[in-house]
């Protein structure tokens, strides 16, 4: 586990770099044009290495070992800085909407030269690649924080194309006013990131059921000793699964085969669903009725 988030911190430092190299042009070319939804993406998009750093204090503490105080790890500290970045998101559509209406009552008229619009365009690429890559890495690694921070990174992708159409359809002759009206919607998009990252991390923070009942149920009553399984329950996010339920045996079956058909049944939960998982079984005697 230790190694796992030592690999997510590097992925963390590389997606920050690129991140603040993206935010650094997009926010001297919404300078330079004078353009409101060009800067409320800069801004957006400095949340994205706001996030990554915030990503990176949740590691630390999430990768501290078992203690006497924390039995379970402190593995739900990599929630918590998820519930950061939603919040973090949250404050700034609200700064967005606010600059969008101050340009809604005094509207600037960008200015656009086909030089801007191709380093747009190259922060696009950019944002692609970073997204692709820390999804997949995230995917791999059982990330939370990796698949929550390219959520946001993907959120940064469909805005940046939001102020590209817009810079094209003020060069075409539509009023300045539009600028205005896009970061609006640049606002609605980070909202939504906001909320997706929430739920993902508050249903993991309020153990919310993580596998299916009806899986775990199947896996076992492949087993001929069990006839039985009531009470299943599970918690925890993807590398971390906790699993319990109470498993009806035949009465006469030894100690010693009770302790055996247990470790295969957690062996085949493991295979089946996650090799992160740890299961917790109450043994009970079947009585037919």
């Amino acid at each position: 586990m230790v190694d796992i988030y030592k690999k997510v911190r590097k992925v963390l430092w590389i997606i920050l770099i690129a991140n603040l190299l993206v935010a650094f042009l997009k926010f001297s070319l919404g300078l330079i044009m004078k353009s409101n939804s060009m800067t409320a993406d800069a801004v957006h998009s400095f949340t994205d290495g706001a996030s990554n750093i915030v990503g990176l204090i949740g590691i630390y503490f999430a990768s501290k070992p078992v203690d006497n105080e924390h039995p379970y790890g402190h593995k739900k500290y990599e929630m918590v800085a998820g519930m950061f970045i939603s919040v973090m998101l949250l404050l700034v559509g609200l700064k967005v909407i606010a600059e969008g209406v101050t340009r809604l009552i005094y509207p600037v008229e960008p200015n656009i030269t086909l030089p801007y619009i191709l380093i747009l365009l190259f922060t696009i690429v950019i944002n692609i690649i970073v997204s692709a890559y820390e999804n997949k890495k995230g995917q791999k690694l059982n990330s939370q924080i990796l698949i929550s921070d390219s959520v946001h990174t993907k959120s940064d992708i469909l805005v940046s194309f939001g102020v590209l159409a817009t810079l094209l359809c003020i060069k075409l002759g539509l009023p300045p006013i539009i600028d205005s009206i896009v970061s609006y919607v640049i606002a609605g998009f980070i909202f939504h990131s906001a909320y997706e990252i929430f739920k993902d991390n508050s249903s993991i923070l309020i153990d919310t059921a993580i596998v299916d009942t009806e899986q775990i149920r199947q896996i076992a009553k492949s087993f001929d000793s069990i006839k039985d399984i009531h009470k299943v329950r599970s918690r925890g996010a993807k590398n971390d699964i906790y699993i319990d339920m109470h498993v009806m045996t035949e009465p006469d079956l030894s100690v010693e085969k009770s302790h055996e058909l247990v470790h295969q049944l957690e062996l085949k939960i493991k295979k089946e669903i996650n090799q992160n998982v740890q299961v917790i079984v109450h043994l009970e005697p079947y009585e037919k009725i």
